[in-house]
Order: C-alpha cells, then structure tokens, then sequence
C-alpha cells in the first residue's frame, strides 16, 4: 500500500476541488509533470495522466483508452477528454484554493486549466438527492484488489485508473416525483437506505449491480456533490485496476445488453467524461518510471 496515492482509497474529504488540464500548442509538458510529481504526492492532490498528455510524451500505458460516447432516446454521454486531472483534498476551501491556484501556475508553461469545479461531503455521504453514495463499495483488501493495479514492474504496480463524469441534477424535478418513484428510481429506500427486492428493472441499483456481472464489475466509487451558481449535480469518480468494470456498469445503464436504460436519466445527466491513469507514488513522490520520467 506505500505506492499507492493515499487519497484514492481515504475516505472522502470535507472540501473538494477537481482540476482539469488542457496542453497548450507547442508546450513541451516534461518538465512541468516533473515538477507537479515532486509537489503532488497524492494525499492532499491525487494526480491523473491521460492519454492526450501520454501522446505528446511518446508514451504509452496500456489499458487507457479514449472514454466511450454513447447516445440514445433520452440520453447522451459525452466524451471531453483531458491532458490532466487533480483531486484537490481537505477540509479547508480556502486552502485547497490557495493550492489549486499554485498547481496552476507550476503548470502554467505548459498547460491550462480546461475545468474547476468545487465540491463537498454532504452529510455522512450522500448525493443531494439525500441517497447515499457508494454503498455497495468494496472495503479493505477488496477495495484494494479493485482499484489498484498488481504489477511487479518498477513504475506499475500501485497505479489505478479513474474514469470522472460530471453530472447535472434537475433537482426541481427529482423532487416532484413521489416519494416512491424516487426509492424506485435509485432502487433504495432514502429513509434507511435498503435496496428494494421487487424495484423495477430500470432503479439504478439494479443496473448496476457490481456483483452481476461476469467478471464482477468492482470499482471504488469517491464521487462528491458540487454546486455553482445555479447548477448542482455529482462528480463521480469510479477507481479501478483497469477501466473495464466502470464500462461494464456503463453499458448496463445506458441499455447495451437489453435496452433498458437506467432511470437516474430521467432527472440528470453527465456533461463530461474522461479516463485517467494515477501513477504510483515513491519516496514521497509520484512514481513516473512508466513512463521514462
């Protein structure tokens, strides 16, 4: 577990805010991911390299892949992929303001932030549905063998891959629907959080029942409600030993296999989508021997 970036199997924080990075033309980003990696450790900012910055590296890792699009009567999942990505962490908003700004200008020569959000724990958990997130996360050493990549290979083994969705609430809606059709439609009762034996086939924890699937589809869930001036919604963050289990459950609940499409469709909606590899740390740094760094 000591090459693992801390924050991805910690509980969630207080305050939260997560930064995406575009490279700028012509930028030569080496120096400034060298950079990042001594500041950035992953404990108070878990650090993801995608793809697009892996490319213009000359490098490559395997098993990250460009994030699916999907569309159908109702729905849309978009794919805005990204050079860069941080998880801010804490329990002060000023001071993870303070660091994202620092991040910022470290990154400054070769990159420029495409994405800010800022985001919080909300109660014991929950989404602001009042639903409590990531109930069926695995725990301990299976939360482990889930998320983090087994690898004996200097550089490797420690890492995990993230798929991150922003998602928009209509929480106006949501809140117009009865009681019941809300329990129907996360599959769980909001009152003491049971799932529900007979709920339709469209509730979401039907869908994506991670046990269902073969293999199981494990991931661990980190996601976070946010709030803006007149938006709100979830940031989910799906961690895993590869991004495999996260499409699975992602085919499930757009109807792939069967049509059915998931009901959480019904009141939101993703506006982003992007895959990440979160390198290992050593010596108090992120590891980036993967990729000769």
């Amino acid at each position: 577990m000591k090459n693992v970036q801390p924050g991805i199997l910690a509980p969630i924080p207080r305050q939260a805010r997560y930064l995406t990075f575009g490279m700028k033309q012509g930028a030569q980003p080496r120096e400034a991911v060298k950079a990042l990696s001594k500041a950035a450790y992953g404990e108070t900012c878990v650090v993801g390299l995608g793809a697009l910055l892996l490319f213009a590296l000359q490098k490559e890792i395997e098993g990250l892949r460009p994030f699916p699009r999907h569309r159908g009567e109702g729905f849309e999942v978009p794919s805005t992929p990204a050079a860069l990505w941080c998880w801010l962490r804490g329990e002060d908003r000023g001071e993870i303001a303070l660091r994202g700004r620092a991040i910022e200008k470290m990154l400054a020569p070769a990159f420029e932030a495409t994405g800010v959000i800022d985001a919080f724990r909300h109660g014991r958990g929950l989404d602001l549905t009042g639903y409590e997130d990531g109930t069926e996360n695995p725990q301990g050493k299976k939360a482990v063998e889930a998320a983090i990549v087994s690898d004996t290979r200097p550089g490797f083994g420690g890492a995990s891959f993230v798929a991150v969705q922003q998602w928009v609430h209509d929480l106006d809606k949501f809140a117009a629907m009865p009681r019941k059709a809300q329990d129907n439609t996360v599959g769980r009762r909001r009152s003491d959080n049971e799932e529900i034996g007979n709920a339709p086939a469209t509730a979401h924890v039907k869908r994506t029942a991670q046990e269902s699937f073969t293999p199981e589809a494990f991931v661990v869930r980190r996601s976070m409600p946010w709030v803006d001036a007149g938006r709100e919604g979830l940031v989910f963050t799906a961690f895993g030993r590869s991004v495999d289990a996260f499409e699975a459950l992602l085919k499930r609940m757009v109807g792939v296999e069967d049509g059915i499409v998931d009901a959480l469709f019904t009141f939101t909606r993703p506006v982003t989508g992007a895959y990440f590899w979160c390198p290992p740390v050593r010596n108090g740094r992120l590891d980036l021997r993967a990729i000769g760094l």
